[in-house]
């Protein structure tokens, strides 16, 4: 990271340890932020390519929660899970067992892909008190509002698992095509917080082990969304949804808000699918709302 953080003083008070576990005969390596005296403990799930420093701004508004922060397998530092597919099911199972070893009962939290991945673990049996999603892929993202650069994303992933594995892999953590993504999910005017977002991708987007894990996370991202696992969610569910976002359109989050038996649905007005990097004291005021965490003085 080259570009200094918009949110560096804050996550500067944060307390935060670096920690690993082996979960399916793979070590996942995870983050926790806040203090260890917390009452609320929260794991946060991140998206597709990223890892859990996509998350720090929202969890630089969040002091009060302890918050545990894995990479995905395959992602960031966490290994891929030897021998296994990384597929939604795969992905699911590995969450169940990573909150059973390290959090259990733990409010359960998911940005993008991630909001799958939770979703999916809830349905399956994962014991949490609430689920709370950001940007939810709330319908396919081939129908989306950018259905036709998703259709181009399938071809790139699709000839980076196909061509020779230097060339594929370069192909994957090309930076003209990174850059390209990250402006494309911007929203934001700013031209500092601009900044900062592409240097986040620059920085972390191609921290994947390999193109196979690569592959299967994004077949697994395009295939699947929150809707098939709402209804069997019987837990208080937050919805923090953009009213701009070009993954799942706002007119698609109000119908998956009613899916669900028990849900609240918040919009952020001028935002996209980057509501994490744009908007992260909004959404921290949804989840600390939806929590009934009071605010702390001098926060």
């Amino acid at each position: 990271m080259t570009v200094p953080s918009p949110y560096a003083d804050r996550l500067r008070r944060l307390p935060v340890q670096r920690h690993e576990v082996e979960v399916r005969g793979a070590s996942t390596a995870y983050w926790v932020y806040g203090p260890e005296t917390a009452e609320t403990t929260v794991i946060a799930v991140h998206g597709f390519r990223g890892d859990h420093h996509g998350l720090e701004p929202v969890l630089a508004y969040l002091p009060e929660v302890r918050v545990v922060a894995p990479n995905l397998p395959g992602f960031g530092e966490s290994a891929p899970l030897p021998g296994r597919r990384h597929d939604l099911d795969e992905y699911a199972g590995w969450l169940v067992d990573f909150a059973s070893a390290v959090a259990p009962g733990a409010v359960i939290l998911g940005h993008s892909f991630g909001s799958i991945v939770t979703a999916a673990a809830v349905s399956r049996g994962l014991r949490t008190p609430r689920l709370i999603l950001l940007n939810p892929i709330g319908a396919p993202a081939l129908e989306g509002p950018k259905g036709l650069m998703t259709r181009l994303a399938v071809f790139y992933y699709a000839m980076g698992a196909r061509l020779p594995e230097r060339v594929g892999t370069a192909l994957l953590r090309n930076r003209v095509i990174v850059r390209v993504m990250s402006i494309t999910m911007a929203k934001t005017k700013d031209p500092v917080l601009r900044r900062f977002i592409h240097d986040q991708h620059d920085t972390y987007f191609s921290r994947f082990s390999d193109r196979d894990v690569l592959r299967d996370a994004f077949v697994a991202s395009v295939s699947h969304d929150v809707r098939a696992f709402a209804p069997e969610i019987d837990v208080p569910t937050l919805l923090v949804a953009a009213e701009r976002d070009d993954i799942t359109p706002i007119e698609a989050e109000r119908k998956l808000a009613g899916m669900f038996p028990d849900a609240t649905l918040v919009e952020i007005a001028d935002v996209g699918h980057l509501i994490h990097y744009e908007t992260p004291a909004e959404a921290a005021g949804a989840v600390r709302r939806f929590l009934r965490i009071p605010v702390a003085r001098g926060r």
